[in-house]
């Protein structure tokens, strides 16, 4: 029997809409000198594709809603289709790049296919060549499936073979009246699928009611000549189209003024946010709208039995920080985001970087996934914006014998908040995704700017000051980290 959509993938799929497409994306930059090729990543993607077999699937709607949709193998799959070739013309820059993975993260995936593609883009200066995977929310779990992207790539070059598996073929999918009476035996056999059923309808009928109503309010307003509200420059109605900001900085830098001013890595990361989003609403025409906080939903991992598991070894959930974008010291800021996460830190719960970069696979694909997971199941809590930071392996990786340069993620928006922050630490660097809404933020590349100057002003607040000494540790020693071998599939991951 097929597997069903449970209750949460269901409100995924009832929150999205034309201007909010929710699926997940990473733009990574490969160095190109070793002649990797379109055709040797459909290679790759055949040989991994059977670690992440829901990749072949699609979703089979029930007719008349009486059971939750399915998912089904895909009788006519075509890897050429989900894979896709193009180029940007010689020599691409890096803004031709963003402007390309702009218009892809703002067209929504097929529902009648798999929910992903896979683009290889040629073209780029020096012979750098990239790739952007991007896929449905709903697709990546964390639990049956992980994201494509952390199985493609490898801790040395070379082809990779481990999973091969040219014997797929696919199961046969019931017809439109056998589908329903499959749903009434289980409505029958199982009342708790009946009941998830009434419940995910009734969530859709009051999204399409709601959706309804604010389209009827906003043709009202226009004919009554009365502009759409705007509440501040982080809460916005969203179009259709996105824009995409990348910017790539030194984890050394992190690591100094942390060594300096204390916290984490982690928290000198949020307080680069907080001065970045207070650099960029001073240079508004609104200035900074009265705000002088902004809340974050930064997703985090936990060892917590009570959340739903996952294959990765922990779970995430979202924990919510007061961005101070109206002070005006970047030292202060840093100290009050460091007390905001204190509170998490002192759970003892939460997972260390460095386990986390020692999944196998390039694991940030698919925490960033979960991460956006977590933050559409957390609008309730009225956070403006949604920062995802997720540590990466430091040491390079390998799609075939291409070497993985840079890493971005592409998160998706949701309704009414045009903002939104990734970061990928990878191999000494800090990777930022910006992704924003075309209309609403059409200044993004001053955000991206004033990123960096946010980091200047705390990389000169610890120049000139001694390290503080560690509390409560020995000191620790340099030693060289040894990449573990070839990537193990999902499921056989342990953590170190």
């Amino acid at each position: 029997m097929s597997e069903r959509l449970r209750p949460r993938d269901l409100a995924l799929l009832a929150l999205e809409s034309p201007t909010t497409p929710l699926h997940n994306a990473t733009v990574e930059v490969f160095d190109g000198s070793s002649g990797f090729d379109y055709e040797r990543l459909v290679e790759l993607v055949a040989d991994r594709i059977a670690f992440v077999p829901r990749y072949r699937q699609r979703l089979q709607w029930v007719p008349g809603r009486l059971a939750n949709p399915a998912w089904v193998d895909d009788p006519t799959f075509d890897l050429g289709y989900h894979v896709r070739r193009s180029a940007l013309p010689r020599p691409g820059s890096m803004d031709q790049l963003r402007e390309l993975v702009a218009r892809i993260a703002s067209r929504p995936l097929d529902r009648s296919r798999p929910l992903w593609e896979c683009y290889f883009v040629e073209g780029l200066s020096g012979g750098r060549f990239a790739l952007m995977t991007k896929s449905h929310q709903i697709l990546v779990d964390g639990r049956e499936t992980v994201d494509i992207g952390q199985v493609l790539l490898d801790t040395a070059p070379g082809p990779g073979t481990i999973g091969h598996d040219d014997e797929w073929r696919p199961r046969p999918t019931a017809g439109p009246v056998a589908v329903a009476l499959n749903a009434v035996t289980d409505s029958l056999e199982r009342p708790a699928t009946a009941l998830a059923t009434s419940r995910a309808n009734a969530q859709a009928l009051a999204r399409n009611a709601a959706t309804a109503g604010s389209r009827v309010t906003a043709v009202a307003g226009a004919l009554a000549g009365r502009s759409p509200t705007q509440t501040s420059p982080v809460h916005r109605r969203l179009s259709q189209q996105r824009r995409f900001v990348a910017v790539r900085t030194d984890l050394a830098d992190y690591r100094h003024v942390r060594s300096v001013h204390g916290g984490t890595v982690n928290d000198v990361i949020l307080a680069t946010v907080a001065g970045a989003l207070r650099g960029w609403l001073m240079t508004r025409a609104e200035s900074m709208g009265g705000l002088r906080t902004v809340r974050a939903i930064v997703p985090m991992s936990v060892i917590d039995e009570e959340l739903e598991a996952t294959s990765l070894g922990s779970q995430v959930t979202g924990h919510l920080v007061h961005l101070p974008v109206g002070e005006p010291s970047p030292v202060v800021r840093l100290h009050q985001v460091s007390y905001d996460l204190k509170v998490h830190r002192d759970t003892r719960r939460a997972v260390s970087a460095r386990r986390l970069a020692g999944i196998a696979g390039f694991a940030p694909t698919t925490f960033h996934a979960l991460g956006s997971r977590v933050a559409a199941g957390e609008l309730r809590r009225g956070f403006q914006v949604s920062v995802t930071n997720v540590p990466g392996p430091q040491f390079p990786l390998f799609a075939g014998d291409a070497k993985m340069l840079e890493s971005y993620p592409v998160h998706p928006l949701l309704p009414d908040r045009p903002l939104a922050f990734g970061v990928t630490s990878y191999d000494g660097g800090v990777f930022y995704g910006i992704t924003t809404d075309r209309d609403a933020v059409p200044d993004a590349d001053v955000l991206g700017q004033c990123l960096l100057e946010a980091l200047e002003e705390l990389k000169d607040s610890a120049s000139g000051t001694r390290p503080r000494a560690p509390r409560g540790r020995k000191k620790a020693t340099a030693g060289k980290t040894t990449p573990p071998g070839k990537a193990t599939p999902p499921g056989k991951a342990g953590t170190r």
